[in-house]
């Protein structure tokens, strides 16, 4: 069991422009979520905010740059800024994502797709043990959205990442909506694919909007971060939780921001599937 450092509440991805209104009013909200990426400058307005944020709440930070399924070496240097961004904070969690965004020196403003292979099992599982030797912590592994499947693949998705936690220790990341919009993609169950992922290491939920376009041979899904939650992830996510209980989970919404109060609306309807997933393991007890 990955013991949760957040609370088991729900939380939100904090946004500059929300920062006021959350100062007024975060009732409700159990914890913030930053991109490693936006706090890597000394200092600033972005670190004052982020400063008084984490004076009164937990946060967790999420990476989006470490090209963790890079055949390449990690960037030092991006590892050293991070180090330096955890030590400040102290965030309650740290995250990234099973995905590539580097080839030499080139980045990529995007989380690409990886063959799950013995070969690349063993580069993953490399760069989390650096990442977590680096920052002194255990860091928790997202499943990705992805929008294809690659031949060379020998080993399913949920194998891979069981076999990445076991033998590194790091813990899980699940994203809910990536869940549903890879499967939608791939034409295969949702449901199927979370009976095959190990619960009891997750240590954060994700959830999020995405957008759909028909295309000839069906829908397909992107995971936008630019809408509310769907009722389907909303589903899918309850299930979860009758399971296993409250766990720290996050709305992301990145793109097209709403207004505070509607992203607090979404947060709201998380906490209250997770009052009912607490009420209902007390029953069972």
């Amino acid at each position: 069991m990955v013991p949760p450092l957040l609370p088991k509440l729900p939380g939100v991805g904090f946004k500059p422009e929300h920062f006021a209104a959350i100062r007024a009013d975060a009732q409700g909200i159990g914890f913030f979520e930053v991109h490693a990426e936006n706090y890597m400058g000394a200092g600033g307005l972005p670190h004052a905010q982020l400063a008084a944020l984490r004076a009164d709440h937990a946060v967790s930070i999420h990476g989006v740059g470490l090209s963790i399924g890079g055949p390449d070496g990690l960037n030092r240097d991006h590892l050293a800024r991070l180090r330096r961004l955890c030590d400040r904070y102290q965030p309650e969690s740290f995250s990234e994502h099973l995905a590539w965004s580097s080839h030499g020196a080139e980045y990529l403003n995007d989380l690409l797709p990886l063959p799950y292979t013995a070969e690349t099992l063993g580069v993953v599982c490399g760069h989390v043990d650096q990442v977590q030797e680096a920052l002194g912590r255990q860091m928790l592994l997202e499943n990705p959205a992805t929008y294809l499947c690659f031949a060379q693949s020998t080993i399913p998705e949920t194998e891979f990442l069981t076999e990445v936690a076991q033998r590194t220790g790091c813990g899980l990341l699940l994203d809910v909506n990536n869940v549903f919009v890879s499967c939608t993609n791939h034409g295969t169950d949702p449901r199927a694919w979370l009976a095959g992922f190990p619960l009891h290491l997750v240590g954060e939920i994700h959830l999020g909007g995405h957008d759909a376009e028909e295309l000839p041979s069906g829908p397909l899904l992107i995971d936008s971060h630019g809408t509310a939650v769907a009722d389907p992830v909303w589903a899918l996510f309850a299930e979860v939780i009758a399971k296993v209980g409250p766990m720290p989970t996050l709305v992301e919404w990145d793109n097209d921001l709403p207004e505070w109060p509607v992203l607090a609306a979404e947060a709201a309807r998380a906490g209250d599937i997770l009052a009912a997933g607490r009420t209902g393991l007390e029953r069972a007890s």
